[in-house]
C-alpha cells in the first residue's frame, strides 16, 4: 500500500510542471529547445504607489463594503471597494520581531526597509533597545525612501496623521523611539549623541511631495508649536534650503507651483475624521483623496519615475476610540483615493499595491439579517429561529449591535448593568474589556496588487517581502 501510495506521488510530481503550464507555455518552452528566443522578461513598473490603511484589517473592509453600499441604498454585501476589484492578493503577517501583536512603527518600518524590527522603533533594526541614540545609531535600516532618491526617482508621502507619525515617517526617517516626533524628550538624556527628532529629519530628507498634519512637531512654542526651541520654524528652514513651497490649506495646496517640492501640513495634529467633516469641521483642509492627486500630478512629471505612500492613517484612530462609524467614514475615504489613482495612472507603467499595517479587535457578529444597518442593532432574519421580535438580544433581555470590539473605552462593567447600545456614525462600540484605548489585533492583513509585479502578492507572506515586491517591480533586484 505505502509503495502504491509512493509511486502515485512520484507521478503526480512528475506531471505537475506540464499542468501548470497553459498552452502558450509548453510552445515556449518547445520553441526555446529548438533555438528560439526565451520568454520576456517582467514588465518594470516606472511607478510605485502603495497604499496604507492603518488598522484597517479585514473585519475593516468587510463593514466598510456593506457601509458604502447602504449609504447609496443598496443592501450592501454584494459590494466591492475600489481595491477588492484587483487581481492579486495576499495574505500578509504583521508581527513585529519582539510582539505578536504589532503597532504601526514596526509595521511600516518592515514595509520600507525590507526587515522586520521591534514594536516602537522606526528605520533601525531589532538590536536597538528602544529611546537609546547610541542604539538606534549603530543599527540602521535601509529606507525605501533614500533609494527612491539615489535612483534618480521622484518621492511622496500623504498621510493624514501627522506626517511625523509612525506609518508616514517610516520611508524617510530613522528612530529609536516613534515618539521622538517634534523632539527627543530632555528627562531620557539623549541630547547630544547625534539622534534627530523625526520632524527635523523631514525636514533634511530629500523628497518632492509630503502632505500631512502635525504643525506642533515643527515649531516653537512662540509658534504655537511643541518643539524645545522657543522660536525654532523647520518649515522656513525648509523652503531656504530647496526653494520649495510650504502649504497650510486645501487652496494653497493647488495653487502651489507645480514644478517645486511642497510640503503642507493642514493642522496641528492629525487631520480631521470625515465624519467630523460632514458636520463642517476642518473645511480647508484637504481630503486624502485631493492629497493623493495633488501628489500624483506633481510626481508624475520626473520622466525617471515616482514612489508614492498614502496612508489612510485615521482608520486606526476610530477603531483606537472605539467608534466604528468614524474608522469606516474614513475607509470608504481611503477606498475613493485608490480610485483616484487607478483611474489617473497607467496600468501598464504603475503598481498600485493597498494593504494594512496591522487590524483591530473589531467584530461583526450576531445573526443580522442581509441588508441589515451595519452600524445599527441585530435584527434577524426571517425564519432565523428566534423567537424575539424586532431585534436580538442577549441573555441579560437587551439589544446589541453588529459592530463591537472585544477591548477598549466601550467596555460594560457586567450584563445586567450595561446600557442600551448606541448606534450610527457617532456611536462607541461596546466592548468587553475595559482599556481607555482599543487595541491592535495580530491577524494576517491583506495586499491587493495590480500592476507590473503584482503577481507576487499571492499566498501568505511575511510583511517585510512589500518591500522586496516594490524594488523588485522598479527592477532594482
Amino acid at each position: 500500500m505505502i509503495r502504491a501510495r509512493q509511486l502515485a506521488f512520484v507521478l503526480a510530481s512528475a506531471a505537475l510542471p506540464l499542468a501548470a503550464c497553459s498552452p502558450a507555455d509548453k510552445g515556449t518552452i518547445q520553441s526555446a529547445s529548438a533555438g528560439a528566443p526565451a520568454a520576456q522578461a517582467p514588465a518594470k513598473a516606472k511607478n510605485v504607489i502603495l497604499f496604507i490603511g492603518d488598522g484597517m484589517g479585514i473585519s475593516t473592509i468587510t463593514a466598510a463594503r456593506i457601509y458604502e453600499a447602504q449609504k447609496r441604498g443598496e443592501t450592501g454585501e454584494e459590494n466591492l471597494l475600489s481595491f477588492e476589484k484587483f487581481p492579486n492578493v495576499a495574505l500578509v503577517k504583521t508581527y513585529n520581531t519582539n510582539a505578536q501583536v504589532p503597532d504601526s512603527a514596526g509595521t511600516a518600518t518592515a514595509m520600507h526597509s525590507g526587515q522586520k524590527t521591534n514594536i516602537g522603533l522606526l528605520g533601525v533594526g531589532p538590536d536597538t533597545v528602544r529611546a537609546d541614540c547610541l542604539s538606534g545609531l549603530a543599527n540602521p535600516l535601509p529606507l525605501l525612501g533614500e533609494e527612491v532618491k539615489e535612483k534618480g526617482l521622484a518621492l511622496g508621502i500623504v498621510s493624514t496623521a501627522r506626517i511625523t507619525h509612525a506609518t508616514p515617517a517610516s520611508v524617510y526617517a530613522r528612530s529609536a523611539d516613534r515618539n521622538w516626533e517634534g523632539y527627543i524628550d530632555p528627562a531620557a538624556e539623549q541630547d547630544g549623541l547625534g539622534c534627530k527628532d523625526i520632524a527635523t529629519q523631514l525636514i533634511e530628507a530629500e523628497w518632492d511631495v509630503a502632505l500631512g498634519g502635525g504643525t506642533a512637531a515643527f515649531y516653537g512654542q512662540a509658534a504655537g508649536g511643541r518643539r524645545i526651541e522657543e522660536n525654532a520654524d523647520l518649515p522656513a528652514t525648509w523652503r531656504a534650503r530647496t526653494g520649495g513651497t510650504y502649504v497650510t490649506d486645501a487652496a494653497g495646496l493647488s495653487a502651489a507651483p507645480m514644478d517645486k517640492p511642497v510640503l503642507g501640513i493642514f493642522s496641528s495634529s492629525h487631520m480631521t475624521y470625515m465624519a467630523d467633516r460632514a458636520k463642517g469641521e476642518g473645511s480647508s483642509e484637504p481630503t486624502l483623496t485631493a492629497m493623493t492627486e495633488q501628489a500624483i500630478a506633481r510626481l508624475r512629471s520626473d520622466p525617471d519615475g515616482y514612489y508614492l505612500m498614502v496612508e489612510g492613517g485615521r482608520i486606526d484612530h476610530g477603531h483606537h476610540a472605539g467608534q466604528a462609524g468614524y474608522a469606516l467614514e474614513e475607509t470608504i475615504e481611503f477606498a475613493r483615493a485608490v480610485q483616484y489613482a487607478i483611474e489617473n495612472t497607467d496600468p501598464e507603467e504603475t503598481l498600485i499595491l493597498v494593504t494594512a499595517d496591522h487590524s483591530h479587535v473589531f467584530t461583526i457578529s450576531g445573526y443580522p439579517r442581509r441588508g441589515n444597518d451595519i452600524l445599527g442593532l441585530v435584527v434577524p432574519p426571517e425564519g432565523g429561529g428566534e423567537e424575539v421580535g424586532d431585534v436580538s438580544t442577549a441573555l441579560d433581555e437587551k439589544p446589541y449591535t453588529t459592530l463591537g470590539y472585544t477591548n477598549g473605552p466601550g467596555a460594560i462593567a457586567n450584563m445586567a448593568e450595561r446600557p442600551l447600545p448606541e448606534t450610527g456614525v457617532d456611536a462607541r462600540q461596546q466592548s468587553a474589556i475595559p482599556l481607555y484605548s482599543e487595541t491592535h489585533a495580530g491577524e494576517d492583513v491583506a495586499l491587493y496588487a495590480t500592476g507590473p509585479g503584482s503577481d507576487a502578492a499571492r499566498g501568505v507572506i511575511e510583511q517585510n517581502v512589500i518591500y522586496d515586491i516594490i524594488r523588485s517591480a522598479f527592477g532594482w533586484n
